[in-house]
């Protein structure tokens, strides 16, 4: 549940031109009372890792808040900027007003943003949060890192085009609760429609490259990697409990696997750092169910130890003892702090297997939430694996650790890989 940083980048460059389009600033809030400045404070920091605002501007060997991150387009790279309270480098000297028009509108004093800042989720952002958001972000430490020039070249470094994509990509919504829904389903509703702003990944996007409504949460290919279908039709024929994606979401890990690539930089800056409430608001919204009872307790499943006879006759066998044994397990158990379990991960489960193909191509950098919770590098099999090899690979784990029985063909991978390759 990150921003669909590419494409939104993408939909932003591919619109932009010299049309100047009016647009009037946003007039419907007041700048907050400095009365319970720290109250507020304190919720715009827990608001500010709702909306996973570090994991985007914050670097490793950078200052929090500095910016700098880059984001490869087909266009060039896009950096992102400095928002702390520096008021030479970053947003210090922004208004109320001109904070509320940047983060709800994507209109900053210097020109339109592009949409890779999910300012059309964070249109759903509610008054209060914004005066929260406001204080804290001009309180933050300021961070003397000076922005990055963006590497795009013309005519998509001109921002007035992007003036055009806000008119016919982003509808401007504002959030609305469901009358005949709990409070609590509501609060996941506002999470992820708002600042978790989960659908700019998780679903596709028309010809403009906005995104689909009709087709909230269905999925989409972002950076490489498929994020996948989180409605809860799709949810519960994957057999994900209340208790594993509550799980999943507090802490990153669960019975169906690992948070990997950009969803782990969202766990860790973001929804590990929320309360269980929340989580459970929003595990209550995605999958559509009440909140159980001990929803965020422990309850470990266990996994079977052997390996079923007729099983190691498949080609893919030896495979996976050779490559994925040593830190998955001969049964898929995993090992703790090295590698997930392989037995019923949703990776692994998805009938789709445009991520596993993936993982298996490009590898998995090293996790590290803690020095109690951290996963080993995964290495990448492209060049010691061939596209047959890696369909039976693929049909071992389909057949051994999911729950459907599918056959993989090296056709199948060649087209994955070749779609990959193109991104």
């Amino acid at each position: 549940m990150k921003p669909n940083l590419k494409v939104s980048v993408i939909s932003g460059l591919l619109l932009s031109s010299n049309m100047v389009c009016a647009q009037a600033p946003s007039t419907d809030v007041q700048a907050p009372l400095p009365k319970n400045m720290a109250q507020l404070i304190a919720q715009g920091k827990y608001l500010a890792a709702a909306g996973d605002c570090s994991g985007c501007h914050t670097i490793a060997t950078g200052q929090a808040y500095g910016g700098g991150r880059a984001f490869e387009t087909p266009f060039g790279t896009l950096y992102s900027t400095n928002i702390s309270s520096d008021k030479q480098h970053g947003i210090g000297k922004y208004s109320y007003q001109q904070f509320v028009d940047a983060v709800r509108n994507g209109v900053a004093p210097k020109g339109n943003l592009y949409p890779a800042m999910p300012y059309a989720s964070y249109h759903r952002i509610d008054d209060h949060d914004m005066h929260a958001l406001y204080a804290y972000f001009m309180h933050t430490k300021p961070a003397t890192q000076p922005n990055r020039v963006n590497g795009i070249g013309f005519p998509f470094n001109i921002r007035m085009g992007l003036k055009l994509w806000n008119l016919v990509g982003f509808d401007k919504a504002s959030f609305t609760p469901t009358v005949d829904k709990s409070p609590l389903w509501n609060r996941g509703k506002y999470l992820v429609q708002g600042l978790g702003h989960c659908g700019e990944c998780h679903t596709p996007r028309n010809f403009m490259m906005a995104t689909e409504q009709d087709h909230a949460l269905e999925g989409a290919v972002v950076n490489n990697l498929n994020a996948p279908n989180i409605t809860a039709k799709n949810l519960t024929q994957e057999h994900w409990t209340f208790h594993d994606l509550a799980q999943f979401l507090k802490t990153g890990q669960s019975a169906k696997g690992t948070a990997f690539d950009d969803m782990f930089i969202v766990e860790k800056h973001s929804l590990t750092q929320l309360n269980d409430h929340d989580i459970s608001a929003i595990t209550s919204y995605l999958l559509n169910q009440e909140q159980p009872q001990s929803s965020l307790e422990s309850q470990p499943k266990k996994v079977a130890s052997t390996v079923p006879e007729h099983d190691t006759k498949l080609p893919g066998y030896r495979i996976y003892m050779d490559k994925c044994s040593g830190c998955h397990g001969i049964s898929g158990q995993g090992i703790p702090n090295v590698a997930p379990a392989l037995k019923n991960n949703a990776t692994i489960g998805n009938s789709n297997i445009f991520n596993t193909v993936a993982v298996l191509n490009n590898g998995i950098k090293r996790q590290s939430y803690s020095q109690e919770q951290t996963y080993y590098a995964m290495p990448s099999y492209k060049n010691s694996l061939d596209d047959q090899q890696m369909a039976d690979l693929i049909t071992y784990l389909h057949q051994h650790f999911a729950t459907h029985m599918t056959t993989t063909t090296a056709e199948q991978v060649a087209a994955i890989k070749k779609q990959l390759a193109s991104q």
